[in-house]
């Protein structure tokens, strides 16, 4: 069975731009794209029904959102395979759910008022930090566009082990596109290491930072040899490194590491902190370990 691409739409502005981008994404991908609209209308609408049409309102009013998202992809890319459906439940029960049976899902940062309205919206910070997929939300000045250029997938790295689900679907996403990878390790020199430790001045950090560019070769040693990989270690803060980096990519790709019996939040500062100041597009992946 093929997994499609799954795109939440509410009518917003954000949301239409985040059809254009999955349109292209699911055309490198090869994929069926599938537009979601999710609202308990019935909590507010109750039996109340359309005269004409006999439904809610608000139900007629979501048919038509995803029947012209459905247009906007076909005017995007005319050979989309393309399906819609409007489903009566809140948006992040119905959008997790979804990413069960999805290679993707793509969202705009922000949406109308019953979607989201925050810096960037509720419901793409709940799904990005539950969801069973990649998570792709819409950041910046071009985040319509799949394929700009030869601007670079960025890839952030952090310093635990995981299963290596963010490397490989950084790699896949950079040959899709034909750019390079940036791989980047940001590292920090721990504070209780100062001029009264015993080792030479400089040295702590020296080693902090080849311990840096160890674990970035260890999570890059499986990337395939043609794929074009520029390594960085850069000192500070990851929360501060990758969103500075996201100013000359295309994507930016972050783990989350999942754990098994916890169901709060699991998106990590690192993934919450680039979601809400990246300057493009944001895939955070799930991964275990």
């Amino acid at each position: 069975m093929e997994l499609p691409l799954v795109v939440g739409v509410d009518g917003s502005e954000p949301s239409l731009r985040a059809v254009d981008w999955a349109a292209d994404e699911a055309a490198l991908r090869g994929l069926p794209l599938r537009l979601v609209y999710a609202s308990l209308w019935e909590r507010y609408e109750g039996t109340s029904l359309a005269q004409d049409l006999g439904k809610p309102s608000e139900e007629v009013m979501a048919e038509d959102i995803v029947e012209s998202a459905a247009g906007r992809a076909h005017s995007r890319q005319a050979d989309a395979k393309v399906t819609t459906d409007v489903l009566p439940e809140e948006p992040e029960y119905a959008l997790v759910s979804e990413s069960r049976t999805a290679a993707a899902m793509v969202l705009g940062s922000r949406g109308r008022s019953g979607f989201a309205e925050a810096l960037l919206g509720s419901v793409s910070v709940t799904v990005a930090g539950h969801a069973h997929c990649p998570v792709i939300v819409l950041r910046g000045s071009h985040d319509n566009r799949v394929r700009s250029g030869r601007r670079p997938v960025v890839l952030g790295i952090g310093e635990k082990p995981s299963d290596g689900a963010a490397v490989r679907f950084a790699v896949e996403e950079a040959q899709r596109r034909g750019v390079p990878l940036e791989a980047v390790r940001a590292w920090r020199c721990p504070a209780h290491e100062t001029t009264d430790d015993p080792l030479p001045a400089g040295e702590p950090a020296r080693l902090h930072e080849e311990r840096a560019k160890d674990e970035l070769d260890a999570a890059l040693q499986d990337v395939p040899a043609d794929v074009e990989v520029h390594r960085r270690t850069v000192e500070g803060h990851a929360r501060r490194v990758l969103p500075d980096a996201s100013a000359d990519a295309d994507l930016l790709v972050v783990g989350a590491r999942r754990r098994e019996g916890h169901y709060g939040l699991q998106l990590g500062r690192v993934a919450h902190a680039v979601l809400h100041h990246s300057a493009c597009p944001v895939a955070v992946v799930p991964q275990r370990g």
